[in-house]
């Protein structure tokens, strides 16, 4: 028997209709230590395993995910939303916005994701992964100095917006007074900024990404660092470059910080305070990282911390607690993703 094209179309509507039932969305509760303790005996234990192995073949990937965390949960929360791929509910998704320009271990978390199914399935939300995998990250390139204690029970949500992350995310561009007020929007002091910026101790950026230092004067950069950035941004179309200057080539950096070449290190990435040492040198990539200087409150909290690398240690892990239970909007719902990047019903 054949059937019309508007009974088919009736049901695939129930369907559709049935699967969503099948899966409601949920608000999310309140956020807790060990909260997967019995949901998920040796889910930590998994993460861990899966970023070990990652950042042996490539650290770079360990900055990825450090980012990675901010870079969702200073938008719309820690909901996940930054994983997702354009669909037809999210056209234009938080990963196309420019300011999340080369956001990176996408596929380290689909693969953490899948283990994790496979031991519990349904149980664990791709944004409480992402927060485990950066802790893990920022603990390994650290050398275990920075390592906290993972509140969880986050829901995954529905909307991704490349404009609102634009509109949320601090600009590598942007001036201190205008940082200062874009952080105390998410509830972070003048020194947690200073803190989180840290974080540039590691990592790479796009020369689109700080083109206007390149032609700064040499009281907010040194000048043969610019020289640096120069050569390094014509070395290709939009290329990445070192956000510290110790993980640069030995070679490039010889020739033109020669002051510096004691400095580099074979391998990148380590988590530490010497961003506030190179900071107070002018030696910084973004203009957001300079302007620090030119604030007070500022300006103080980059000389305390350069002073004192183990109180950042343990202040930087704090600062990323406090970053991790950012709420989603209120009255938000969510879900546990069975793919970080695709919602739910779309897997049908």
């Amino acid at each position: 028997m054949r059937l019309s094209a508007a009974v088919l179309c009736a049901l695939v509507a129930v369907q559709a209709a049935v699967l969503l039932a099948a899966a409601p969305a949920a608000q999310a509760g309140e956020l807790q230590v060990g909260y997967y303790g019995k949901k998920c005996k040796g889910l930590e234990n998994i993460v861990k395993w899966h970023v070990i192995r990652a950042l042996k073949a490539n650290r770079r990937t360990g900055a990825a995910l450090v980012r990675l965390l901010f870079h969702d949960c200073f938008v719309r929360g820690c909901d996940g939303s930054v994983l997702l791929d354009a669909s037809y509910e999210n056209p234009h998704p938080e990963k196309e916005a420019p300011v999340n320009i080369g956001l990176a271990a996408f596929d380290l978390l689909e693969e953490i994701k899948a283990a994790v199914e496979d031991r519990c399935p349904g149980v664990v939300s791709c944004s409480d992964l992402l927060i485990y995998a950066a802790r893990d990250a920022s603990s390994i390139l650290s050398n275990g100095h920075v390592h906290f204690d993972v509140p969880a029970g986050r829901l995954d949500g529905f909307v991704s917006k490349a404009e609102e992350a634009q509109a949320e995310l601090p600009d590598s561009a942007d001036d201190v007074k205008k940082l200062i007020a874009n952080f105390a929007r998410k509830n972070f002091t003048v020194e947690e900024l200073v803190i989180l910026s840290g974080a540039h101790s590691i990592g790479q950026g796009h020369c689109s990404s700080f083109a206007g230092r390149l032609s700064e004067p040499a009281d907010q950069i040194k000048p043969a660092y610019r020289e640096l950035l120069k050569y390094k941004c014509s070395q290709g179309s939009n290329p990445t470059v070192d956000n510290n200057v110790r993980d640069e080539n030995y070679d490039v950096v010889a020739r033109y910080t020669p002051g510096f070449a004691s400095r580099v290190r074979k391998i990148p990435d380590f988590l530490d305070n010497s961003y506030y040492h190179n900071n107070l040198g002018k030696i910084v990539t973004f203009h957001s990282d300079w302007t620090l200087l030119t604030d007070k409150e500022a300006f103080g909290h980059v000389k305390e911390y350069a002073e004192n690398g183990t109180l950042w240690d343990e202040d930087f892990a704090d600062s990323l607690v406090k970053l991790s239970k950012l709420p989603m909007p209120a009255g938000s719902k969510g879900e546990i993703r069975k793919k970080c990047s695709v919602i739910n019903h779309r897997l049908y």
